[in-house]
């Protein structure tokens, strides 16, 4: 039987598979208000036929299609109206369409975010975020491409600009480092770098990733389109007909759109993207439904979020 391919798995914090869902994210300039919070919950489904192996498109019948989809609870609310504070759960499950290697499902990793409004001025507007994930359930990390995750912590850094028109029209780009941690799997060695390490310590690659936005932000609704790129610093590829392992160097670029509408407390939102070019991922379709709600004394309701 033929190896197998990764499965598109940002890790958390890096939207890692539930990338970029939610209003109020950690990517965006919408805030919470103080003492208001959003709840979001959704649903998201990405799938994937073909992968690059190396940088070598092929696909594999063994497999067939194979699927992640995903269930989102996330919480973003003001401490300040400069500084929310973003908390996330989802919950993964795998599968893919033919051959017998049975998917994974469970609870995946916790994210826990600060977001700040540095400096704003006449439009333009600097924001720093960071945020930290960890392991939420004891999931298998050395199953690729069924595992639902890492199973590794990670710290972020993130530097947000934006310019936003006084008609709502805004532009948005951000940069960002994440440190991944090691991990630990079930093997007394493994082979990576074209070399063999003896211990079950293995050493994830740490990552960039970058986005640009261009959108348009109102009272009652919001739009935009996108284009993603992620990158980890360093890794070795999937060997020919090998399984992936996290070591791998994966690497993918992504465009596509986000839209909202919530004329008062009660809001709906979407997300479609495609990755368009990649080394070591598959070519993954995803999309993404969600429900927001607005929770906020009386004295403090508004009917969006406050945006740069």
């Amino acid at each position: 039987m033929k190896r197998f391919i990764r499965h598109l798995m940002i890790a958390a914090g890096l939207m890692s598979m539930a990338t970029g869902v939610f209003a109020q994210m950690p990517h965006d300039v919408v805030y919470m208000p103080k003492k208001t919070a959003c709840v979001a919950l959704s649903y998201g489904s990405s799938s994937w036929n073909e992968y690059w192996e190396n940088t070598l498109k092929r696909e594999n019948l063994n497999i067939g299609t194979h699927t992640t989809t995903n269930a989102m609870l996330m919480v973003a609310a003001g401490v300040t109206d400069k500084l929310n504070v973003i908390v996330g759960l989802p919950y993964v499950q795998t599968k893919a369409s033919a051959g017998n290697l049975m998917g994974q499902k469970g609870i995946q990793d916790l994210s826990v975010w600060l977001k700040y409004k540095a400096v704003e001025s006449k439009g333009l507007s600097l924001h720093l975020a960071g945020g930290v994930s960890t392991p939420a359930s004891n999931y298998v990390p050395d199953f690729l491409p069924m595992s639902i995750g890492l199973q590794c912590r990670i710290a972020t850094g993130r530097v947000i600009l934006n310019y936003t028109h006084k008609s709502g029209l805004y532009f948005t780009g951000h940069g960002s480092y994440s440190y991944r941690s090691n991990i630990k799997v079930d093997r007394d060695a493994y082979q990576a770098d074209g070399r063999v390490y003896n211990t079950n310590e293995v050493r994830v690659p740490n990552a960039t990733d970058a986005a640009a936005r261009l959108g348009l932000l109102k009272k009652k609704f919001q739009v935009e389109a996108f284009v993603e790129q992620f990158s980890c610093v360093g890794g070795d590829n999937i060997r020919r007909n090998d399984m992936p392992f996290p070591t791998n160097n994966m690497r993918m670029v992504s465009v596509g759109g986000y839209a909202k509408f919530q004329p008062k407390r009660l809001g709906v939102n979407a997300r479609f993207a495609q990755v368009t070019s990649g080394l070591n991922v598959g070519q993954s379709a995803s999309y993404s439904v969600g429900l927001l709600w607005i929770i906020a004394p009386k004295s403090a309701r508004q009917t969006v979020p406050k945006g740069a």
